[in-house]
């Protein structure tokens, strides 16, 4: 009986050391992506934060914090769900933005979380006194040595019903040969990104799945429900490609298997630069 409690014992610490390994065990993804990319943009760096939902990576987020210094990203994109609606910490929320604004400039839309919360506009209003740019259904151009990318932010689809209409006026007026990065929430509404010939989408709400299976992949996202074909990596149709993050944190369901937290980058190279190397 004694043998038996001790395998007992071991098989739970095991168990839980698992579990926590795969709650904590953050990791940098890192991807490449040149269809359109413009020559002054090669080599160009975006690192992507999703679905942090106030998660804690160490004292004053150090941990989380450190991968992206390590990275050195050109700028930072955060694309939803930065706080949780079961949980909600504005200044852990903080605490994460005050410094990453000082790593590299920070764009940011919202999930559907920062709307379920209660909290949405004083977040905003934190947000933008920290410096970050909140692209809330509008865009930003970005110059590069006479080469321009445009980064285009959709508000959650919680609060934006008219989400493809709203996407097809921000793109009117703009450059057709500019670079067009979409910052949004929802991996669910591929179509559409692919329909208005976005080039480069960033997504999150997924959570990579939650549980992965080796060979099936994620099991259930919300929005996609059980096996859904969008939870993680890129994803690409006629002229667009689509970035997936597992994200960083967790809402309802308590644990990651086989799906630790993610931090993305994404680093761009020009087509032909690219032929030039092979």
């Amino acid at each position: 009986m004694k043998y038996l409690k001790t395998k007992i014992a071991c098989a739970f610490v095991c168990i839980a050391g698992f579990l926590y390994w795969q709650d904590n065990g953050l990791m940098l993804t890192k991807m490449t992506h040149s269809k359109n990319v413009p020559h002054s943009f090669d080599g160009y760096k975006i690192l992507q934060v999703s679905d942090l939902q106030n998660k804690a990576f160490g004292k004053n987020q150090e941990r989380l914090l450190g991968k992206i210094r390590n990275a050195t990203p050109d700028i930072i994109v955060i694309t939803g769900d930065l706080i949780d609606r079961n949980r909600t910490n504005l200044d852990s929320a903080m605490t994460f933005i005050d410094s990453a604004v000082h790593i590299a400039p920070v764009y940011y839309v919202s999930g559907n979380h920062e709307h379920q919360s209660g909290h949405f506009d004083e977040l905003l209003e934190k947000l933008t006194e920290a410096g970050v740019t909140v692209l809330e259904n509008g865009k930003s151009i970005i110059e590069r040595n006479g080469d321009t990318m445009e980064l285009i932010g959709l508000a959650d689809k919680r609060v934006n019903p008219y989400y493809g209409d709203v996407l097809s006026t921000l793109l009117k007026g703009s450059d057709e040969a500019r670079f067009q990065v979409l910052l949004c929430h929802r991996p669910e509404l591929f179509q559409t990104y692919v329909e208005k010939g976005v080039n480069l989408a960033f997504t999150g709400h997924a959570h990579g799945g939650q549980i992965r299976l080796p060979f099936i992949g994620g099991i259930f996202a919300p929005n996609q429900g059980f096996f859904p074909a969008y939870t993680s990596g890129i994803y690409e149709k006629e002229n667009t490609a689509m970035v997936v993050s597992r994200g960083l944190g967790n809402s309802t369901f308590p644990f990651r298997i086989f799906n630790r937290p993610e931090l993305v980058m994404i680093t761009l190279h020009n087509e032909n630069k690219v032929a030039k190397n092979v």
